[in-house]
């Protein structure tokens, strides 16, 4: 992270976040990772009008050093959110706000508990992941650099797709490649579903064994330079019959039709329904069963999202995720899902792989 761009990043959620309240109480560490740099597991960053402290256990005292930038660093002994509530308590403070959507129910009490009765505290909602939604050059650098290396493993590993060999085998060597290739971990468990376990959107790679004729489904992701990717492939094993050929043309043309409407200032949910509709028009409506994407970045999953009722506006500087699906339980599924930049005048495709079904 830059030492110049965090600084900036803080200033601007002073202006967004304090608007109404004296200090903000931040505990996500996502989040402290954007506005700070710090990459360990235990960490309260609290910002005021005139400070910005950090709050980290003794394990982290070398590491915080190394990498906070922007913020005084206190060392407190056990978990970090009753130090930074003690401190914030002495600059007697009248309205603090907090992380509702990330700072759990005992959290909250135990900070209610250290100010006291006499300071409201305001629940705030994606004030800092509003801010991460919209991505500078360099994110959008790094995003591009990790997708690129999960294509490069999915190329890689296309040769060992093979009857016989069992999705969890593949799972893992999809994951060694990617270390291999400089990512420091992936996005999320690699779901690799074949046959009438590709129905399943999320299916967790098992001991089952690829067989002839059958679809399988691919979904990885890397985090390489503290940014994730996201990539989706269906392939088929043999020569695919009519059926799959309809059910793949009708995602690969419901993923052009969502790409076509991305642009800034859309309405998320109008390219959840340009993908949506193309289905229904196949009598594969129904067979559609979750978000037509979501924003990339630190996180796998952030802000905006992309469903039938998402409110965003697509912002330019947003990445996002395509991914429509079709799911028939008992038979297979096929997702297809790239990753795009929001351009003032479209969609800027990160994912360097064409969608044509790959048969093997």
């Amino acid at each position: 992270m830059s030492g110049r761009i965090l600084p900036a990043r803080l200033a601007r959620l002073r202006r967004t976040a304090l608007r109404r309240a004296d200090a903000l109480v931040l505990t996500h560490l996502p989040n402290l990772l954007y506005l700070v740099g710090f990459r360990g597991s235990s960490g309260v960053l609290v910002l005021t009008r005139s400070h910005c402290v950090f709050f980290t256990h003794g394990i982290y005292r070398t590491q915080a050093r190394q990498e906070v930038v922007g913020a005084q660093i206190k060392i407190v002994e056990g978990d970090p959110l009753p130090g930074a509530s003690r401190w914030l308590a002495r600059k007697r403070p009248r309205r603090v706000a907090y992380e509702a959507d990330h700072l759990s129910a005992a959290g909250f009490h135990q900070l209610a508990h250290i100010l006291g009765a006499n300071v409201e505290l305001q629940a705030t909602e994606l004030c800092v992941d509003q801010l991460r939604a919209v991505k500078d050059a360099d994110e959008i650098a790094r995003i591009r650099a990790s997708v690129e290396l999960t294509a490069r493993v999915f190329e890689e590993i296309l040769p060992l797709v093979r009857p016989g060999v069992r999705e969890l085998d593949l799972a893992a060597e999809i994951e060694y490649r990617m270390k291999q290739h400089g990512a420091c971990s992936q996005s999320f468990e690699t779901i690799v579903a074949s046959g009438a376990r590709s129905a399943l959107p999320h299916g967790r790679a098992s001991r089952k064994r690829l067989r002839e004729n059958e679809l399988v489904m691919f979904d990885l992701g890397a985090i390489l330079a503290d940014y994730c990717s996201d990539m989706t492939r269906t392939v088929f094993l043999g020569k695919p019959p009519a059926k799959v050929l309809r059910i793949y043309r009708a995602v690969q043309d419901a993923l052009a039709a969502a790409r076509e409407v991305v642009r800034a200032g859309v309405e998320a949910s109008r390219v959840d329904a340009a993908a949506r509709r193309v289905l229904a028009k196949r009598s594969l409506g129904r067979y559609f069963v979750h978000g037509t994407g979501h924003g990339v970045g630190l996180e796998i999953h952030e802000e905006p999202r992309l469903g039938r009722d998402s409110p965003a506006r697509l912002k330019a500087g947003n990445v996002i995720t395509l991914e429509p699906g079709v799911y028939l339980p008992g038979v297979g599924g096929v997702r297809i899902e790239d990753v795009v930049v929001v351009r003032k005048t479209g969609a800027e495709t990160l994912t360097p792989l064409g969608t044509e079904l790959i048969c093997l």
